[in-house]
This record gives structure tokens, sequence and C-alpha cells, in this order.
């Protein structure tokens, strides 16, 4: 058994997924291989998606593997955080000139806005009226470009990185609990099938997939940004080049 784990925006869903795709993702869990998907995005969120495209799928990694859950949403495990570093945490972020924050508490979300006409607008909270929190799985906002995305990110690690990991992906940043990444949500489905670590094989776009692409057999979206294409072992231009190479046992490295 081999496990494709692959990031879902500008990765599988690259170009969309048609029949081609899914043919080969089909012909890939025919030969007993499975196929999971490891997504920043929240878990309500991608199991929408999921529904609605249908394709083959074996296992959800979401909020960057904080969250593992079968395709029909039973949460397997997670990694949580404590929910009091909810609001000054999301107070910090306000500071520094982000506007809205989601928090994620497995398939349970809420959006808190800065702005008390905004949050009416959009029917969410303000951190004057924010509900309580019992555990985070994942807390998401977005700046307004890459520079700024990269500036946030690191003022969280100065300022919180004793008990959160911000992830940038472009001009979002994914926070997760301290020591939480995809890899590490990939090394938690390694133990929840009983696989071995020489049997994943991941494949990315962008920055949220670094840890991953780095700690296992990889491959970068030719359509990823520099950065990953540079530390992945090998390049494909979609998952079914990526599966049909590694069929017929012609991947290489670089």
């Amino acid at each position: 058994m081999r496990i494709i784990a692959s990031d879902f925006d500008g990765t599988l869903n690259y170009g969309g997924i048609d029949e081609t795709k899914t043919n080969a993702l089909n012909l890939w869990r025919e030969k007993g291989n499975l196929f999971v998907v490891v997504t920043g995005r929240g878990g309500a969120d991608f199991l929408n998606i999921y529904k609605s495209k249908s394709f083959p799928c074996d296992y959800i990694l979401a909020n960057n593997g904080a969250i593992i859950m079968d395709t029909q949403g039973k949460i397997l495990r997670d990694k949580r955080c404590e929910g009091s570093v909810a609001v000054p945490f999301i107070t910090e972020l306000f500071n520094y000139g982000c506007l809205w924050a989601c928090v994620h508490m497995d398939l349970d979300y809420f959006y808190v806005y800065k702005d008390e006409a905004e949050a009416k607008k959009n029917n969410a909270y303000t951190l004057s009226h924010i509900p309580e929190i019992p555990f985070i799985t994942q807390i998401n906002t977005a700046l307004n470009d890459f520079d700024e995305a990269k500036s946030v990110t690191a003022h969280i690690n100065e300022t919180f990185g004793n008990v959160l990991n911000p992830l940038q992906n472009g001009r979002c940043i994914d926070i997760v609990s301290k020591g939480m990444d995809k890899a590490q949500g990939i090394y938690m489905l390694i133990e929840t099938v009983n696989a071995r670590y020489d049997e994943v094989i991941t494949v990315g776009d962008n920055l949220n997939d670094e840890h991953m692409i780095k700690e296992f057999r990889s491959y970068a979206m030719a359509n990823g940004v520099d950065y990953i294409k540079e530390i992945a072992d090998d390049i494909t231009e979609s998952i079914t080049e990526l599966i049909l190479k590694e069929l017929c046992g012609k991947m290489h490295k670089k």
C-alpha cells in the first residue's frame, strides 16, 4: 500500500477535477493504494467541496492536518490548542492589521470581525461578543498581499510561537497549535491506518505545504511557488501525471 497525500487548492483542483483525473485516482486506489487530501481549508468547508465534486478519496486531513476525518465527516484524530488563547490572539491580529479571523473547532467554526458594522453585515461576531471557545484546531486570517502576510506570520512566531504555529499560504495565514503542520498530520494518519513512512508521497504548490514536502518523498506542482519547486524531489504538471509516473515507476530526482 502506498499513500498519495495531496494538497487541494492549486494541486488536486488545479484546472478542475475532470474525468481523466478521476480515472487516474480510481486506478491508483484499485491497485490497493490510498489517496488523501491534506488541505488548509476547514473541515466543514472541505466536506461541502468534496460532496459537490465527488472525487475518489480515502481520508481528508483538514486544517493543515490538525483534523483527520473520513469522507463522511467522522473525526478520527485531531490536534487542539486551548481555547483561552483565542481572544488575546485575535486581538493581536486586529492590532496588526487583520480585519477578520475564522475560528475552527473541528467541524464547527465562526467568524470574528474587527469592525462591528462588518460583523453585522456578515452575521459574525466582534471581540466584545465572541462566544465561548473550548478549543481551537485552526484560526485563519488574510492580509492585503504576500508581504503583509509574511510580516504578520513573523510577528505571530515572535509573540505566540510558544503555543501557536502560523503557516503562510500566499496572502492568507493558517494558524494551528505549536508543532502542528501538514507533515505532522500525515504522521497521525500513518499511525491511524498502520502505514509506513516510506509509503507516503506528498504533492503541493504553496508555502503551507513546505513541511510535508520536506519530510516525505515529494512532488511540487509546476504551477507552484518557486521555493516549493526547489525543495521537492520532483515536479509534476498534474495529479494524473504523478499517478502515472508512480504506477510506472518513473519518478526521478531532479
